[in-house]
Parts: C-alpha cells; structure tokens; sequence
C-alpha cells in the first residue's frame, strides 16, 4: 500500500503529528519470462502494459491452468472434466487381489463378531456392488470391518442377531442425513491423538478376543476377561494336541502377515491372508487332524429381514444409543480412511460428503438384509491401490466376485480352519493397535500423549462409545487449559500496586486472577492499577472478578484505574463506538507505554467516530515480555 492511499483513510484532524511519510517506492518490475509463460500455457491472457499486480494474477492463472492440464498425467480429472483413462485388465486384476485379501476377512470378522459367516459374505457384497458403484471415493473398498467386530458382539449378545439388522438399517439412514446436510468433513475436527486411542482401543480388544478362536476355544466374553484368562488358555492349548494344532495355523498365519511382503519377486504380491487360507485347508484335511473349520450354509437362506417385533424394539433407549453409537464409529472410521487412502494415490480425492452418503446407502441396504455395518477397510483399500487401480471397476467388480463364490462355491468355504481367520484377525488387532505409535506421541507431545492412552484405556475397560467420548472431552480440556496461557505480573512502584496481564484469560485462569488481585488489595497502596490491554480474549467469569474487585477496592476508599481490552469507554457516552487504532508507532517503539490522544470529531455525524471526550489507546496484543512489567 503506497504512502498516499494510507494517509487518505484517516481524517485530517486525527493525523499523528510529525509521523514520517512513508516513501512511495518504485512498483517492481514483472519477469522477463511473464508474458512468454502466460501465453504458451494461458493463450486467453493477453500480455500488457498493465500494473506488475495484473501481470502476476495473469502468471497466477497460467500457473493454475498449466496445473489442471498435468494433473490428468497422474491419474486425476483432466482440463475437459474426464476422468483417468480406464484400463480394463489392470481393473479386472485389481478387483481379484482385493477379492481374495476381502474374502478371509469378511467370514474373520463375521466370526468375530457372533453371527453366522454368511452374514460377512452378505456385506461384502454389499461394500463393492452398492457402496463400490456409489460416488464419493473412488479407490476406498468397503465391507464389513475388525474394527467394529467387538462392538457388533456386544451388540447381538445383548439384543441378538434380529434386532442388528434394525441398528444397521437407522445408521444408514443417519449417515445418508448427514451427508445430504453436509456434515461428512465433521467427522474431521477430532484430535488425531482421540482417533489414534480409538483405533488401539479397538485393535487391543481384537487381539485377546481372537487368541482363543485361534486355539479352538470361547473367548470368556470382556476384554478385561478375556486378558485376565490367557493362563488358563495358554494351559489348555498345550494340554490338548488337537488346540494346539490349531493355535500352530493360528501363529503360522500371524508370522505370514508380518514377513510376507518382505519375501522377494512377484510372489509377494499374493495376500498373505490367501497362501495362510491355503496351508491351513492343507494341513486340516491331513489324516489325524481334528480343528474347527468354518460352516457355511445358504447365503439367500442368511438373510434376515426385519419385521415389526425387531422395529418395535426402536423404543428401547438402548436400541437408539447403539443405533447413534454404529453411526457415529462407522462415519468416522470410514472418513478417516478416506484421508488415509487419499494419501495413497495421485488420483481423485474423496469427496466426503458424498462418500457418507453411499456409506449409508450401503448400511441401509446391509440392514434390510439383517447383515453386518459396512465401513471403509484399510486393507482391502490399500490392496486395490497397490494393484493398480484407478477407477471405482476394481472396487465394484470384487463384490461380484464374492457373490458368486458364495453361490457357486460354497463348500469351499467349509475347509477353512476357523484358528487362520482368527490368526488374520489378530494381526488385524496389532496394526490397528499400532503400538509404535506411542512412543512417536510421547515425543511430540506429552499432553495429546495422555489423551491417547486414556482413550485406549478406557475404551478397553468400558466399551466404544464411552471411551470415545471420554477422549474427546479430554482433548477439548487439553486445548482449553492450552488456549488460556495468560500470564499475570504484579509490581509495586511507589504508591501504585500494579497488576499487568496478558494472554487468554478464562474462568480456567480465575485461580490465578484471583491470587494476583488478593495480592494487590494486600500491598496497602492507596492506588491500584490494572493493565489488562494485553489480554487478547477476557470471558464473562474474568471479567466480572475484575469488575467485582474494581467495585470493592473503590468502595474502601482505594483509586483504582482499570485499562481494559478493546476501546475505551467515554466517561457520559452511553455505549462504546467501535474505534480504529489511531495511536503512533513512534510512541510504542519509544517506550512510552500506553499513549493517549485525543480525538476532535467532525460534523459529518455519529459515524464518524466516538465523542469528543473519547481517549485512545495502543492495543498491544502480542506476548507479555518479562520486563514489562516493570515499567
């Protein structure tokens, strides 16, 4: 801004005398290159002999045209609004290597969560024929996910595998409302310190919960009990050779998915989950073996419609917590991979809004048909990026897939050890649990630290929805007590005791405020003055001790001078007009404290300014040096 346009939006009478004019500098001078950049990637930018400011909004615009038009060469839309260029056999591959990782993990986490495999089957169906097709993500792969498998158990133990259909069914619906309002970027204003607590808080329970299915055994039911019966298991694996055949697939599966991707050539591009599926069919059709496989019955015959006696059940309050509880977890867990996915790829971004809507459109259709949530999974997502996806085919197709495996082949489905989907599940549990991850917090930050374990923490000896809770109410505790940094000095200068603050004061800090004005009152000066223009926010509880104190003090008898934030308050005008600050630099940068001028008005009317007995004030709202206080 030259000196000329500064010096003519203040009024002549309110100029600061012997204030030095700022120099009107020479506008710089626009690169050689401009004009030859503008029209080689802007043809519709014609080079002028215009101000250096249009010359560079002209560079900008090329800069961003050039930019649209490289984008279509990694995967996003083109300048013509096309999408990436389909190739159909890299699809087509894409959608089997996500088959065979969604398929181990569809009956994994049905298993896990006490309903019948073919309800897991039923939702991954649902994930890539409905949710695939939908628009939102595009290389994000839904079904049913480990991280909800403990909510889902606790859910059908206590209301049953009927009612499941209901809950699912009212948070798609939810999802879908809050996607048509627009709400799906809410499910990001959450600390990451909450989501990675909520996401060990899942992934611990899944591992202890899975221990014993891998052993060919029934997991005592809490995961407090389930940690607390690990000797007794651990006793009678080794006690019956046919468990401990078991728990050996178990392990054998947990060690393939850590070091398989490590294993040189091609062959690493196989899911671990598959070669596990296929050592553990081999070692349990050997003679003498004797494990639990996995019974797969109808799928058609799987479906449970719900009726009037499960809607009925919409008037248990606990119905409606699990229904506010699924929706809540589900949106969140499927945004946050979203994000996570996104990261992957160079193509397409989420949009979130319209990905919550297919989410629950996925979830509506999941609970007519009385199967499991549907989420966004990580691992199946992640696989269809590395295979080399670039549209929504890849997704879409590996729900065909799983359909007519589950038709046509179902007895293949009846030769897979239940103890190598647990072992799929558990080393699920680890990554989610993710204990690398705490350590790194603790070193970033020792206060989101606290917030991340006391979220785990909790959701482990209570359940979900409490321990979410319970985290995000300690991280808006956390950012509050971080918010009000306010830093209160007292001084005493001959008759005066003063008192300066600055910073946030909020009813967090009144302890503080209230030692500092005790302290002031107890100095025995016959003048208190308190200097609260640094304090950049003063809410109603600190404002009201203040002016509680200045009443009292002045009615001992006591000359207290209150400088408050913001402008101040004519003596006789009956409301404060909104000021500008008018008070010269040289003052502040000459150490004179607070200057104070005063203001002529004009005859132009009220909104010119305040009155003429108003005073001005320097607001100085950067951090309290240590020496001011001194002064």
């Amino acid at each position: 801004m030259s000196g000329m346009h500064a010096r003519g939006r203040v009024p002549a009478h309110a100029r600061i005398p012997d204030a030095p004019p700022v120099p009107d500098f020479p506008a710089p001078t626009a690169p050689a290159y401009a004009p030859t950049y503008a029209a080689t990637y802007a043809p519709d930018i014609t080079p002028t002999a215009a101000s250096p400011m249009d010359k560079t909004a002209g560079t900008a615009r090329a800069d961003r045209t050039a930019g649209s038009a490289r984008t279509s060469k990694n995967g996003r839309t083109d300048k013509n609004g096309k999408g990436p260029k389909v190739d159909l056999a890299t699809e087509i591959t894409a959608s089997l290597v996500v088959f065979l990782v969604a398929l181990p993990l569809c009956i994994g986490v049905a298993v896990a969560s006490g309903v019948p495999a073919e309800l897991g089957i039923i939702s991954g169906v649902i994930g890539g024929l409905v949710v695939g097709a939908a628009r939102g993500s595009t290389l994000q792969v839904s079904g049913p996910a480990a991280g909800l498998a403990a909510l889902v158990a606790e859910t059908v133990l206590e209301y049953g595998v009927a009612m499941l259909g209901v809950i699912v069914l009212g948070s798609g619906i939810l999802q879908i409302v809050l996607g048509l309002v627009r709400l799906g970027r809410i499910f990001q204003a959450i600390s990451l310190a909450v989501v990675q607590g909520m996401l060990a808080g899942i992934g611990l329970p899944l591992m202890f919960s899975q221990l014993y299915p891998m052993s060919d055994s029934k997991a005592p039911g809490t995961p407090i009990e389930n940690m607390a019966g690990l000797p007794g298991l651990i006793a009678d694996t080794f006690a019956n050779p046919q468990a401990l055949i078991a728990a050996g697939l178990g392990v054998v599966t947990i060690v393939l998915s850590f070091l398989w991707k490590k294993l040189p050539g091609p062959v690493k591009k196989i899911p671990a989950a598959l070669v596990a599926v296929g050592i553990g069919i081999g070692v349990a059709s050997l003679p003498g073996v004797d494990v639990k496989t996995l019974q797969v019955g109808n799928l058609l015959a799987s479906v449970n419609v719900p009726g009037p006696t499960e809607f009925a059940g919409l008037a248990d309050v606990g119905i409606i917590t699990a229904i506010l509880t699924f929706t809540v977890i589900a949106s969140a867990e499927s945004l946050f991979t979203a994000a996570a996915v996104d990261r992957m790829h160079s193509g397409p971004r989420t949009r979130y809004n319209p990905e919550l809507i297919a989410q629950g459109a996925g979830n509506t259709v999941a609970g007519l048909l009385g199967a499991l949530p549907i989420t966004a999974v990580v691992a199946r997502s992640s696989a269809n990026v590395q295979a080399g996806a670039k549209t929504r085919l890849s997704r879409t197709l590996h729900g065909l897939w799983l359909l007519a495996f589950a038709l046509l082949l179902p007895q293949v489905l009846a030769l897979i050890p239940i103890a190598v989907l647990a072992g799929v599940l558990v080393h699920s549990g680890w990554k989610l649990f993710a204990p690398e991850e705490f350590p790194k917090m603790w070193r970033q930050d020792r206060g989101e630290f606290a917030v991340m374990t006391l979220t785990t923490l909790v959701i482990v000896a209570t359940a979900l929805l409490e321990g979410v809770l319970f985290g995000l109410a300690a991280g808006i505790v956390l950012a509050a007590l971080r918010m009000s940094q306010t830093v209160i000095k007292q001084h005493l200068e001959e008759d005066t005791a003063k008192v300066v603050m600055a910073g946030n004061a909020t009813f967090l800090r009144l302890p503080q405020l209230i030692e500092a004005l005790e302290a002031a009152a107890e100095a025995g000066k016959p003048r208190i003055r308190l200097d609260l223009t640094g304090v950049t926010h003063l809410d109603h509880a600190c404002r009201s001790q203040v002016e509680e104190f200045v009443a009292q003090q002045r009615g001992f008898g006591l000359r207290v001078e209150l400088l408050m934030p913001g402008p101040a308050k004519p003596v006789g005008t009956p409301a404060p007009t909104p000021v500008a600050d008018l008070a010269g630099e040289q003052d502040r940068s000459a150490g004179t404290g607070l200057p104070r001028r005063p203001y002529a008005p004009t005859a132009a009317g009220p909104t010119q300014g305040p009155g003429p007995t108003a005073e001005w004030f320097y607001l100085d709202t950067r951090p309290m040096p240590e020496e001011y206080a001194s002064r």
